[in-house]
């Protein structure tokens, strides 16, 4: 039998290993991500799949778009909903394997590189309950990929696909537009400008903007709601403020510490090596991003989905660093990536149960960092936010089906925020209710419905502003949730109010809450 050439055999391995880490990253969702229950954002997410658009006030179309599909294929269960993040985080380890590939690295530059990125903990938790942030990473790294491959020679056409990549992941988050913004400072700072001077660069161009067109021909339509929530949120004291220093010392935290000196590493690599430097676009492209959330007060993951395209290049410095001497090094770097990650993956993957899990951030004196101002529960934010809902819903429920008859026809459920009201219609229908209606985010586009204003339910944490609108206000009780739920949803009561004192005409545009 004759053995297949060096080259060969190094090429299949390489593959492998790749493969390997993407169905293990694949495998550590699967087997977790259906533990604890819906996230908020998830029930919003479906309420918008029943109301498809070419865009949201606070998202662009594609993600709710791919949510739709997934459930007429596969149905509503947590596993079911949870797919597409599950293999878009595959999907992103193995493209940080082929980005180190691509930068020259062989199985210890990919090794370090997917393992960086398995075990970066804002990959374990974006790919483990659907958000548009589970398929950013993708779409940033896929345009990397792909320009690693144009600088290594790669066919000029590879830029319409660039194009194609760039123009969905617009579709899919705006501020896929800082990351575009970064690719193309690097290119004009560099050597590669000189694709400037041909057809293809302009022509992938084209293609995303024609990708992106329809929802910027939405936003026109819709007086640019995006840009007025984002104003908003810069107005309120909604999300943590963060000074420069803070920003970048959360992004060690937000990526696993045991990964820091790979991605710095990588960076020096970018503008240090002279094999590095061929590529600098890549680090000019995360400079940039960094330079562009610090400055407009982004919050700290935002640049999150850069870092892959970091793990691979400092997967290729410390397999060049130590090629020669100390090679025990590696094994080691490997090994502590891991095991940090494995020690930090409670914090961000419902493996504990939740009051194991706090005692467990007591003992290892760690939490992920809290973006919100609102977050004052135990748990960490991404789990707080799964707990309540169910229990929410059948206490209105329950409210509801005590009303009486002629009232129980008449009445709407106004809910106080997209989570609630995605509850409400995500649960509801099996427990008899009708669809919420709410003024925040884009429940206040979709309207008050048939409502007349004679009868509605009302969930808030005080009945202030209904005793000043309706001509009569019940307290029907405290709604009932989880202890582990958020503190302000815990607060809630449901308002039996009646006979509105205006029209709901006159009501509905001073209900809007884009926050």
């Amino acid at each position: 039998m004759v053995p297949a050439p060096a080259a060969k055999r190094t090429h299949f391995s390489e593959v492998g290993l790749i493969a390997f880490l993407s169905i293990a990253a694949l495998l550590v969702h699967l087997l977790t991500n259906g533990r604890y229950g819906y996230f908020r954002d998830e029930l919003y997410y479906v309420a918008c799949g029943r109301h498809l658009a070419f865009g949201y006030v606070d998202q662009p179309p594609l993600s709710i778009l791919l949510l739709r599909l997934s459930q007429l294929l596969l149905g509503d269960s947590l596993f079911a909903i949870r797919l597409l993040p599950a293999l878009a985080g595959a999907a992103t380890v193995a493209l940080t394997g082929l980005i180190a590939r691509g930068l020259g690295g062989r199985r210890w530059a990919i090794a370090l590189a997917c393992a960086g990125s398995l075990c970066a903990l804002f990959n374990l938790a974006v790919g483990n309950f659907f958000s548009m942030n589970a398929f950013e990473p993708l779409f940033w790294m896929g345009a990397v990929y792909l320009l690693v491959r144009i600088i290594n020679g790669g066919s000029p056409t590879l830029w319409l696909w660039l194009g194609v990549v760039l123009g969905l992941g617009l579709e899919n988050k705006h501020s896929t537009a800082f990351f575009a913004a970064g690719i193309l400072v690097g290119l004009l700072l560099t050597s590669e400008r000189r694709h400037f001077a041909e057809k293809w660069i302009w022509l992938g161009g084209v293609i995303a903007f024609a990708i992106a067109l329809p929802n910027i021909l939405w936003q026109t339509l819709h007086h640019w709601p995006t840009y007025e929530l984002l104003s908003n949120i810069a107005l309120s004291n909604k999300n943590v403020a963060l000074s420069p220093a803070q920003f970048i010392a959360q992004q060690a935290v937000f990526m696993n510490p045991g990964t820091l000196p790979l991605w710095l590493a990588g960076l020096f690599w970018l503008f240090g090596s002279r094999d590095g430097r061929r590529y600098n676009v890549i680090g000019i492209i995360y400079l940039v991003t960094l330079a562009e959330f610090i400055v407009l007060h982004g919050k700290s993951y935002y640049l999150a989905p850069a870092y892959p395209m970091l793990f691979a290049a400092g997967g290729v410095a410390v397999e060049r660093i130590f090629a020669a001497r100390l090679k025990w090094i590696k094994p080691i770097f490997l090994a502590a990536i891991l095991a940090m990650g494995a020690l930090c993956a409670p914090l961000v993957l419902p493996i504990l149960p939740p009051d194991k899990l706090i005692a467990y951030m007591r003992a290892i004196d760690m939490e992920p960092p809290r973006t919100e101002t609102s977050h004052t529960a135990a748990l960490p934010q991404i789990f707080t936010d799964q707990f309540g809902w169910e229990q929410m819903v059948g206490s209105v429920a329950h409210v509801y089906h005590h009303l009486r008859p002629e009232d129980e026809k008449r009445a709407a459920i106004f809910c106080q925020n997209y989570g609630e009201a995605g509850a409400i219609d995500f649960f509801g229908p099996k427990l008899g209710l009708p669809p919420a209606i709410s003024g925040h985010q884009n429940y206040f586009l979709w309207g008050p419905g048939d409502w007349t204003g004679e009868v509605v339910l009302i969930l808030d944490s005080s009945d202030d502003h209904e005793r000043e609108l309706f001509a009569s206000v019940e307290d029907l009780g405290q709604v009932v949730s989880s202890p582990l739920a958020m503190p302000f949803e815990r607060r809630n009561h449901i308002y039996l109010c009646r006979d509105l004192k205006i029209s709901v005409q006159e009501l509905w545009p001073r209900l809007k809450k884009w926050l």
